[in-house]
């Protein structure tokens, strides 16, 4: 195969290696850094000896991925060094027009996890997380994967069988049965009470059982509330955010960003229960990390 040929088959498989690596650092940049360190990599290496191009390069860029977690868990646990703290790290959101994702981002915005979820999988160990999107997400033997973790494949099972219980119990069940125009009216909804610093309509909106989950970027600066009520206490956190809001797809889900001038200063994503409830609230007001998305939304 000549460097043109291997050239425009990796094109071919770039959106698929960039959905597996934004799942396992949930780092738009970082997942792009990895699809080219693969990409470098890869034309290093003897491809025409590869039957499955596609399924090698996925192994190169899981290991790459593999690797820059395993760096970044050794970095988080010696920075966090606070007693009783509940660290969150909301990833890097996917935002799309409301009215439409553009063409460049719908193909991750179509299939794309839920920040919720997301945010379950950056509580992962490396190891778990790689079986668990590999596996559960994309379909890869455990096999395949057992030869990247270096576990035998039984043993990488019971890792993908560890992450996929953690994230059923803390991600809720989606909400197939609502269609996006009335999870819309749920958004906008939550726009005029907040807007309003309507208490009792924002009570309304969310589940018992509701969690709040932020990340402003700074350690302590992120928080994690529990229950309708102390929820909805955060009005005034909402209403601050909700005056330079509007209604934006959030990870393929209706959700909302706030502008400040042209650049985006936080995000706010939102689980619903069939019922249509708030289940889940997940905000991003990093803005070393949102200043990214400027150029994209």
């Amino acid at each position: 195969m000549t460097a043109e040929q291997f050239a425009q088959r990796f094109e071919e498989h770039r959106g698929h290696l960039r959905a597996v690596a934004y799942r396992m650092l949930g780092s738009l940049s970082e997942a792009e850094d990895a699809v080219q360190e693969g990409w470098l990599r890869a034309g290093r290496a003897d491809s025409d000896a590869v039957d499955n191009l596609g399924g090698w390069l996925t192994t190169i860029v899981a290991r790459i991925c593999l690797n820059m977690l395993r760096s970044r868990a050794a970095r988080r646990e010696a920075a966090l060094d606070v007693e009783e703290y509940e660290y969150v790290h909301v990833p890097d959101p996917l935002l799309g027009s409301a009215d439409g994702p553009d063409p460049e981002r719908e193909a991750l915005l179509a299939d794309s996890v839920g920040l919720a979820m997301m945010v379950v999988l950056e509580t992962l160990t490396p190891a778990e997380r790689l079986a668990f999107v590999l596996h559960d997400m994309f379909a890869v033997p455990f096999e395949e994967i057992a030869t990247i973790v270096g576990r035998t494949p039984a043993a990488t099972r019971q890792l993908a069988s560890r992450a996929r219980r953690r994230v059923r119990d803390q991600t809720p069940a989606p909400a197939p049965s609502l269609d996006r125009a009335r999870r819309r009216e749920v958004v906008d909804a939550f726009i005029a009470a907040a807007r309003g610093g309507d208490f009792e309509a924002l009570l309304a909106l969310l589940d018992p059982d509701v969690v709040l989950r932020a990340d402003a970027g700074a350690v302590p600066a992120t928080k994690v509330v529990r229950g309708a009520r102390a929820v909805a206490e955060q009005a005034s956190l909402f209403r601050r955010f909700a005056l330079l809001s509007r209604a934006a797809l959030v990870n393929g889900e209706p959700g909302i960003v706030a502008t400040s001038q042209g650049r985006v200063i936080s995000v706010l994503a939102f689980t619903l229960s069939p019922e249509a409830r708030i289940t889940t609230l997940t905000i991003l007001a990093d803005p070393a990390r949102l200043s990214p998305q400027n150029a994209t939304f």
